[in-house]
């Protein structure tokens, strides 16, 4: 399994932008499709962005569609979640995730990191 660091959380006010990095110390991306989730205090982990390795291809939850923007630099081995017009809604810890071309699960997971959206 690859190791995953996410980091770029913050306190922010609602209307603001935060970008969140997903990084591998010393491990390659490559092979991987990448994907953002979140997770709010007594809820269930929800899908939020994910970008395939192979096409580019990306797809986005409803309800961050147009707002938040999943890229990847493959050759720094890094993955992007650009996040703009941020709500209260947002907010979440949000977790990097990584699923190798050949399984067809995101087995590989980051520790996560606090995005926090006042109003």
């Amino acid at each position: 399994q690859v190791q995953l660091v996410e980091s770029g959380g913050g306190l922010v006010q609602a209307g603001g932008s935060l970008r969140l990095s997903c990084v591998s110390p010393g491990r390659t991306f490559s092979g991987y499709d990448m994907g953002w989730f979140r997770q709010a205090p007594g809820k269930e982990r929800e899908f939020v962005a994910t970008i395939n390795w192979s096409t580019g291809y990306t797809r986005y939850a409803d309800s961050v569609k147009g707002r938040f923007t999943i890229s990847r630099d493959n050759a720094k081995n890094v993955v992007y979640l650009q996040m703009n017009s941020l709500k209260p809604e947002d907010t979440d810890i949000y977790y990097c995730a990584a699923r190798h071309v050949t399984t067809s699960s995101y087995n590989n997971w980051g520790r996560g990191t606090q995005v926090t959206v006042s109003s």
